[in-house]
């Protein structure tokens, strides 16, 4: 029997969700192995580069690139050779155009299939990504390969870092409540591991040892939906944390993107983020779900210890940390996924929640949301709001 929500029309819910991953799985061990090889002549940065790897909270990633399975000598990426040039931006503008369309279409096309919609009434695509960029754009691409529709309204999310893929959902939960009859699709990709170079800079060391590569997508609308287990979104906001533009910077250089990550960051967190999420319960109690955006173990330490919050209200966060590492906007809905699995499994009734995420700026993104395990709420055609 499918039980209704109280919670009714005019809110926004995550219907489905889906992920990809490339092909080809990098241990911890092994890439550190090549960052050995390449810090040889620096002892000081490999002594920084052990102690990253080893706290960082990553197992292993996944990349789109072949060039990292190679030996240490042979990886163009991470090269010993200092008469071998490491790939140009645009050599991995390339690579990126060639591999994160299949990866985007495999995550929409599970998020599609996982809410029950048809991708022809689809109102609007939010494409998400900061690792590259071509045109016609992602968006336009997916149109064509998903069988969407060419009148559907296309909405890109580039060079925002880690936070736009909650960004995208709270941009998602405005169009949604504004228009019931919107469905939007949210679709993040990622490939971070293009952009590791052969550098014993601590910014540098910070990026290798956790980032990886995947997509993510998801579908939000107000429902027509019956199925065991959705998030409904139930309003957030963004926030520039001050005195901290320069904690976190994403350029783009000859040889790839340059990343810098400041150490300062969780320190960061943990002064200003009680306030900003004080300000998101309006008072009300901590929930007991937290999502997590798991920009490094720093993070979800520091969240963890500043709200007093259960290993188990974390884990969710830290195994996607440990198994695919940071995919920067993609990450989150990983993170909400492995949540949805596990309050399925149990059989748990409505629960409260909040999904954190953060970025360049220094960007914090709060959303409150609730899990429902069934919801069912009727809307106009989605065809009529689209005009079509």
């Amino acid at each position: 029997m499918t039980m209704v929500s109280e919670h009714g029309a005019g809110r926004a819910l995550i219907q489905g969700i889906g992920t990809a991953l490339p092909p080809h799985r990098l241990c911890q061990d092994d890439v550190f192995a090549k960052m050995e090889a390449s810090l040889r002549e620096d002892p000081h940065a490999l002594r920084w580069a052990k102690r990253i790897f080893k706290q960082c909270g990553v197992q292993v990633r996944y990349t789109c690139e072949e060039d990292f399975l190679k030996p240490a000598d042979q990886c163009t990426y991470l090269s010993t050779d200092k008469q071998q040039a490491a790939p140009s931006t645009s050599k991995r503008m390339e690579v990126y155009r060639r591999e994160s369309v299949p990866l985007a279409e495999k995550a929409a096309e599970e998020a599609i299939r996982d809410a029950g919609v048809e991708a022809s009434g689809i109102t609007h695509i939010l494409t998400v990504s900061c690792t590259g960029q071509f045109l016609p754009g992602l968006d336009t691409v997916l149109i064509h390969r998903l069988g969407l529709s060419a009148r559907i309204q296309r909405i890109p999310l580039t060079f925002q870092g880690c936070a736009a893929g909650l960004r995208a959902i709270q941009l998602a939960q405005q169009i949604v409540s504004a228009s019931p009859a919107a469905v939007v699709l949210i679709v993040c990709v990622e490939l971070c591991t293009i952009h590791l170079q052969p550098s014993g800079s601590r910014e540098a060391l910070f990026g290798a040892s956790f980032f990886g590569d995947g997509a993510s997508a998801c579908i939000v609308s107000s429902g027509e939906v019956d199925q065991q287990g959705g998030f409904q979104l139930d309003g957030g906001h963004s926030v520039l944390l001050p005195d901290s533009a320069d904690e976190m910077i994403w350029e783009v250089g000859d040889t790839g993107f340059d990343l810098y990550l400041s150490p300062n960051i969780p320190k960061l967190l943990r002064t200003f983020l009680r306030d900003e999420v004080d300000r998101l319960m309006d008072g009300g109690a901590l929930p007991p779900l937290w999502a997590i955006h798991p920009g490094g173990r720093g993070i979800v330490d520091a969240v963890q210890d500043l709200f007093g919050l259960e290993d188990s209200q974390t884990e969710f966060s830290r195994n996607v940390l440990r198994d695919f590492g940071n995919l920067s906007s993609a990450t989150l809905l990983f993170v909400l996924k492995g949540m949805r699995e596990r309050l399925r499994e149990q059989g748990e009734g409505e629960r409260s929640g909040v999904a954190l995420a953060f970025g360049p700026g220094l960007t914090a993104e709060l959303l409150r949301f609730t899990y429902v395990p069934s919801f069912v709420t009727k809307r106009e055609s989605s065809y009529e709001y689209a005009g079509l």
